[in-house]
């Protein structure tokens, strides 16, 4: 990797490394572009953490669950490497905390935020280093699977009261879309999964519109079969954007909702309500019938009454989506709601959680249960693994196939069973 001046390197040729990610697919982004620097510096992959020569943790701090499991993994990891191996901790917590958990975790040879080189010989590096690459522009490795995730973007321009994420990645920084097709290329998948914190604002920070994200999205279109958008705010989803994403063959809609009760959006500091969240997912389903929708919501915001409560699970039970997630809220230093009135009790949250989590759990089996019998055009992940575009990888369901289906190639094939989110099926005689 290339030196950033503050410190000698070693020659890292023929030394091996272990990158160990954490948190969301854009960490993932941001760990294959680790790799293929240390690639460009001679280094090898290691078969296993306890055996490389640098270890390198992508961690998450977007809550505290998120960095706690961070620390444990840091820690774990120091525990298990040789005593002559470097770790090195990246990634959110590297660039929100810097010196901060470098002095929490003596156990580190080196804490490196965004842009800082991780290499052998860098002991001492801390976040306030200065940035001496941009990481979102860096080249990666080829994909070694079907599908591959593909940022577009950096930052995020919103005030969402619960979010940090504005405060360590920044305002947002648009790739140009030559760049990203450039990229598409190299990568050789045949699933393009585009990420970023705000994807729909794709290209305004550059002065190119409000939609710009459709020719990008049009563009990857015409290089890979399938083009996924994963993180879209609802604000944002427009007809053509709705059209365009069905165009791409994966009518997969992600939406950023977080809640559905007017007054706690406000608090919230976010667009929408349940009334026009379910306008927009209605007007989806008429033009596009197999559409499938995802979303993640927010329990025990500050403010959150019993009401608002029982507004979330009606709109959970009417909306019927495919896929859910529900998070208790989490205190973020930095944010508007830190230290917001109306605190809502641990026990309370976790109960509300499980209501919810049941409700929906019930939902995805019986959307499940529905595609019983029915065709379906499935990308083969790998050996006995498959996916519809209705389901996303790594993140919902799977569909079992036959073992001799090739990896990486499309087929049809019939579902015959579903167990939770989980499907199987056979060859279509169709």
């Amino acid at each position: 990797m290339q030196d950033s001046g503050a410190n000698e390197s070693t020659d890292a040729s023929g030394s091996t490394y272990w990158v160990e990610t954490l948190g969301c697919p854009k960490n993932e982004v941001d760990s294959h572009k680790l790799i293929g620097t240390l690639m460009a510096d001679g280094m090898v992959a290691a078969d296993s953490p306890e055996h490389a020569d640098l270890v390198v943790v992508n961690t998450c701090a977007f809550i505290e669950e998120a960095r706690q499991e961070s620390i444990d993994t840091v820690l774990a990891l120091e525990e298990s490497m040789r005593v002559d191996a470097e770790i090195v901790v990246t990634g959110c917590m590297a660039e929100r905390y810097g010196s901060e958990l470098a002095e929490a975790l003596p156990e580190v040879d080196a804490v490196a935020g965004f842009g800082v080189p991780v290499t052998l010989g860098t002991k001492g590096i801390r976040s306030d280093e200065p940035p001496a690459f941009d990481l979102l522009r860096l080249p990666r490795p080829p994909s070694e699977s079907p599908w591959a995730y593909v940022k577009i973007a950096e930052g995020c321009d919103r005030n969402c009261g619960f979010c940090a994420i504005p405060t360590f990645r920044g305002p947002q920084r648009s790739r140009t879309i030559d760049d990203i097709c450039n990229e598409v290329d190299d990568l050789g998948a045949q699933e393009i999964v585009l990420v970023a914190q705000d994807l729909a604002a794709f290209g305004r920070d550059q002065g190119q519109g409000a939609r710009s994200i459709i020719p990008l999205v049009q563009q990857v279109a015409e290089r890979v079969p399938w083009v996924r958008l994963l993180y879209l705010y609802p604000s944002d989803l427009t007809d053509a954007l709705i059209d365009t994403i069905a165009g791409t063959g994966v009518p997969y809609y992600d939406l950023s909702l977080q809640h559905v009760s007017p007054p706690l959006m406000r608090r919230m500091r976010r667009w929408g309500n349940g009334e026009k969240f379910m306008d927009r997912i209605d007007a989806i389903r008429t033009r596009h019938e197999t559409a499938a929708f995802r979303s993640n919501f927010i329990v025990g915001y500050p403010g959150e009454t019993e009401a608002d409560h029982d507004a979330l699970l009606d709109f959970v039970g009417s909306a019927r989506l495919d896929w859910c997630g529900f998070f208790a809220y989490s205190a973020e230093t930095g944010t508007y709601a830190f230290d917001l009135d109306g605190q809502v009790p641990r026990e309370l949250m976790n109960e509300r959680l499980a209501e919810l989590s049941e409700l929906q759990d019930a939902i995805t089996q019986e959307k499940r249960d529905e595609l019983i019998g029915t065709d379906v055009r499935v990308l083969v992940d790998k050996p006995g693994v498959a996916r519809s575009h209705r389901e996303a990888p790594e993140i919902d369901g799977i569909i079992a196939v036959p073992h001799d289906l090739t990896v990486g190639e499309f087929a049809t094939v019939t579902i015959t069973g579903a167990i939770g989110p989980d499907l199987s099926a056979d060859l279509s005689d169709s």
